[in-house]
């Protein structure tokens, strides 16, 4: 039994049918969760066939030498390893499973390529600190889909769970049926007819618009939970193993208030089902938890790729760091040590070059996004001093004359920021871009949780505090800890419920509960 229908259900059904079980998956709406809101883009390398189709050279020994940076602790080196090691195949089974994938390489840095790419840098791999480690080399494998490619992922993921699972929309999973130390099925509320038709539409609406109208969102919340309420409950057995793949917490206020209070000025990024059930049900069953105060909260500053020559300061004016860094880092630092407030210190030829580039290098919120900082967002002045005047930033001045000294000297960047993103600033008029994470429909920072039940590392087998199994439970995705728990670039969280969603489907239909048959 699998609990939820995104990436990782989706894997872990196809991979425990595959193996000869009986599957039946549970989604609380339509399926699809935050994979078919997502950019569809999955972190792979090693020399994929798109990498070779584009002519870039990779290992799978640079890709891991790069993660380890950005893994951390998360998850321990041999998996780390087994990741990059199975990476090219991961993509030629996505392929398989129907997902369609192109060579064509985008040839300028950005948070998230148009319509005419589909392989970029979608982390910080050539920022500086990073190309140190290892060589670096584009990873981020978008779905070929106009617009957001999400739904073109999940769309072919559905079609082959489909295929040899059963699949049950509407169906709200309450909580573990635990007998004898071991999970044996789950409790649920089961809507139908017209209730399930309005479930339906709630769950559709709250994701979309819903995810930029939290006050509409809010109302379908509390509909869908009334119409959940009145469901028909029922009891369903899992004989050999169930599977939790439901998604985050984002969308809990409580649980963010707990574990990540500084995060909850952005855009909550998922589905009202990430609202945290699914680790609450491990918990339950008496699982562990862990990196639950990780947050990614992006915020992205290309394209158009003209920014990296900007400067981020925080409050007083101090740099921030490296621009060419990955969104999620940018936003982290703005968050833990700027209180959330930043700004990008531009010159009038730089605002020229971005807005050249705006129809060529975005996509349609992305040009929405950039429009509105550059008229709305931007205080402007004839010189440096007299614009850290206005913005009462006192170090300004000072900040701006170290990048440039060191741009026309060719010195290092005193921020670590790769010189073939760095340029002199020094063109008035001069403006500074506010980049802070604010509640902003225009200019949303969205948000995603890291965290999740701790499980063992071969199998997917959700973990007691003292390291034990818990017989029968499973957890992949966002519901688990796993690769991408300690630091988040584009692609790593898919990459990650494909690799999980894959190991829990396979180890939990060769499971068989010893009180049941």
């Amino acid at each position: 039994m699998v609990v939820g229908f995104g990436a990782a259900g989706a894997c872990a059904a196809i991979e425990a049918a595959a193996a000869g079980a009986e599957v039946l998956v549970l989604d609380r709406f339509a399926g699809g969760g935050a994979t078919a809101m997502s950019g569809g883009v999955v972190y792979a390398g090693g020399g994929t066939p798109q990498q070779q189709a584009a002519g870039v050279t990779d290992s799978a020994d640079a890709m891991r030498r790069y993660l380890e940076l950005e893994v951390g602790d998360a998850v321990s080196a041999d998996t780390l390893r087994k990741f990059c090691d199975s990476s090219v195949d991961m993509i030629s089974w996505l392929e398989k499973q129907g997902v369609p994938f192109e060579a064509s390489l985008c040839p300028y840095k950005t948070s998230y390529p148009s319509n005419k790419h589909y392989l970029y840098y979608s982390g910080s791999e050539a920022a500086g600190g990073f190309r140190d480690a290892a060589p670096p080399a584009p990873r981020g494998h978008r779905a070929k889909g106009k617009g957001i490619s999400g739904k073109a992922l999940f769309t072919a993921l559905a079609e082959a769970a489909r295929a040899g699972a059963r699949v049950r929309t509407q169906t709200f999973v309450r909580g573990l049926v635990v007998e004898n130390d071991q999970v044996v099925g789950v409790e649920a509320s089961v809507l139908s007819g017209y209730a399930a038709r309005i479930h339906r539409v709630c769950g559709k609406y709250a994701a979309k618009p819903g995810l930029y109208l939290p006050v509409l969102r809010k109302f379908l919340t509390r509909r869908a939970k009334a119409l959940e309420r009145k469901g028909k409950p029922v009891r369903i057995q899992a004989r050999r193993g169930v599977v939790l793949a439901a998604g985050g917490f984002v969308a809990n206020r409580e649980m963010m208030k707990e574990h990540a209070p500084g995060y909850r000025r952005g855009l909550a990024l998922g589905t009202m089902s990430d609202d945290g059930a699914g680790i609450k049900m491990g918990i339950a069953a008496g699982g562990t938890t862990g990196h639950m105060s990780r947050v990614s909260a992006w915020r992205f500053i290309t394209p158009p790729s003209a920014f990296l020559g900007s400067v981020a300061v925080g409050p007083s004016g101090e740099r921030v760091g490296d621009e060419s860094r990955y969104g999620a880092a940018l936003g982290h630092d703005l968050v833990t040590s700027h209180g959330s407030r930043g700004w990008l210190f531009v010159d009038s030829a730089l605002v020229k070059d971005a807005r050249k580039n705006l129809r060529s290098q975005t996509v349609w919120f992305q040009q929405l996004q950039t429009r509105f900082l550059l008229r709305r967002e931007r205080v402007t002045a004839s010189t440096v001093a007299e614009l850290a005047a206005k913005a009462g930033m006192d170090g300004l001045v000072a900040t701006v004359e170290a990048h440039n000294t060191a741009a026309r000297e060719g010195k290092p960047d005193p921020a670590g920021k790769p010189r073939e993103f760095v340029r002199v600033l020094d063109q008035p008029p001069y403006s500074l871009v506010d980049i802070s994470i604010k509640p902003s429909i225009a200019f949303p920072c969205p948000m995603l949780t890291l965290g999740g039940l701790v499980v063992d590392e071969e199998t997917g087998a959700v973990l007691r505090e003292d390291g034990s199994a818990i017989d029968g439970l499973y957890a992949a995705g966002r519901t688990a800890v796993g690769i991408c728990s300690n630091s988040y670039v584009s692609g790593l969280s898919l990459a990650d419920c494909v690799f999980s969603g894959r190991r829990a489907g396979v180890h939990a239909s060769v499971r068989r509960t010893r009180a049941h048959s």
